[in-house]
């Protein structure tokens, strides 16, 4: 039974937390926010730690360089997988249940990374990148949890908090690559792999802070006290997301600028430490580019969201075509300038921001709150899936024709995205 905000108290199903009411709201959501902070700037150091080094790591055990574009592309396609069994799980169970699962999905697939290098064998090291990828379906789902309980009108801002607060762990990640790199040394691990070792012990640190942290569930509480959500839709989260997507023409809009403003970033990002590595970079200049372009990802994050709360949702999505559209531009004409692709990197990360905050609170605002973790589930899976196939394609283009050529095709994915937000834009005046 569901209860009104105006009713005593809304017990929350599932949950064997204390009834929680309307007044104890602003209280909840202090404690919820901080929980989602805490584990994702865990997760976003276990994704970087591991990521800054895979195409790297990729090429080595492979033995060529047109296959390590894979590794980024097995990590997304565990995403991929994972985004909609996860959604039908936090449909049923709520986000704690589908986060922690995530998180620990992931540390074995650091494992397994791990025991992939050391034999020397590549199946078994993409086997374990598929696995790795659950770290960033959980860092994905994160930021609608925090969309859960927040007011219409600070939505984006909701979001982007926790987005931004990835940045701690995701700057910090492939800073510490090489340090990871040689603490294996002597072990038999090479070097590159000595990452996922450290990926692995923080994944399971961040399931615990969420399973202690995160209650009562954001997801099943916002579902109580709202007296108009109705049941959450029986069967596949599949079917039920494309159900309400189809039903939501700003949906839509969201839905592809969230799969084209990821899969442009996969794609460029994912093959950047070869091109610098061409052109004479070692570990230590790779992981300083990477860490700026995570930083233009996730710092600015909070402005992303009170740009988009203030100016509307299309408003942010023309920012970050004409961010994505300039990243590829100076980063697709840097050749050996290594300061210029870092600029290029940079400028990416902001647009992806952009996109991502944007289109997440276009996305919730879309569709109705039963419906609302299908929806994103089936969101995560499109905008992994699509940039899976970004990744593969991507280290194909860079052994057969470049770097360069790469941005450009990537900032051709903007134009679907534009004309979408545009032709909304022009509707909505």
């Amino acid at each position: 039974m569901t209860h009104t905000p105006s009713a005593p108290d809304a017990v929350v199903p599932g949950s064997i937390s204390a009834p929680v009411t309307p007044d104890e709201l602003p209280a909840l959501r202090r404690r919820v926010q901080a929980g989602l902070i805490a584990t994702q700037i865990l997760g976003g150091l276990g994704i970087a730690i591991g990521f800054a080094l895979a195409a790297v790591l990729a090429r080595d055990v492979s033995g060529t360089e047109a296959l390590s574009g894979l590794a980024s592309t097995a990590s997304v396609a565990g995403s991929a997988l994972l985004a909609m069994p996860l959604a039908t799980l936090m449909t049923r169970r709520g986000r704690r249940a589908g986060l922690v699962l995530a998180y620990l999905l992931a540390a074995v697939g650091a494992g397994v990374v791990v025991l992939g290098a050391v034999l020397g064998n590549f199946p078994l090291l993409l086997a374990g990148l598929v696995g790795f990828g659950a770290g960033s379906s959980a860092n994905l789902a994160a930021r609608f949890a925090a969309a859960d309980l927040a007011e219409p009108d600070r939505r984006a801002r909701a979001i982007s908090t926790v987005v931004w607060a990835t940045t701690i762990g995701a700057v910090l990640g492939p800073n510490v690559a090489a340090p990871a790199g040689k603490s294996v040394s002597g072990l038999g691990v090479p070097a590159a792999a000595g990452p996922f070792v450290w990926a692995a012990g923080v994944f399971v640190l961040a399931a615990a802070v969420v399973a202690v942290l995160l209650q009562p569930d954001p997801l099943l509480t916002a579902r109580a006290l709202d007296a108009g959500a109705g049941e959450a839709p029986e069967g596949r989260s599949l079917r039920a997301g494309m159900d309400a997507v189809r039903k939501s023409p700003r949906a839509r809009i969201a839905l592809v600028t969230i799969a084209g403003t990821h899969t442009a970033m996969v794609s460029i990002m994912s093959m950047t430490p070869v091109a610098l590595t061409h052109h004479g970079a070692g570990i230590q200049l790779v992981g300083l580019v990477i860490s700026g372009h995570i930083t233009g990802m996730y710092a600015f994050s909070p402005l992303m969201g009170w740009l988009s709360d203030r100016l509307g949702r299309l408003a942010v999505i023309g920012l970050a075509v004409g961010l994505i559209g300039t990243a590829a531009l100076v980063a697709g004409t840097a050749g050996a300038s290594h300061g210029r692709t870092a600029l290029g990197l940079f400028i990416l990360g902001l647009g992806w921001s952009a996109g991502l905050v944007s289109g997440s609170a276009l996305l919730t605002d879309s569709v109705p709150q039963a419906a609302r973790a299908a929806v994103q589930g089936l969101s995560d899976f499109v905008m992994n899936t699509a940039a899976g196939l970004g990744g593969l394609a991507a280290g194909l283009i860079v052994a057969k024709a470049g770097y360069g050529p790469l941005n450009a095709i990537a900032a051709c994915l903007l134009l679907p995205m534009a004309a979408l937000a545009l032709r909304g834009a022009l509707r909505k005046a």
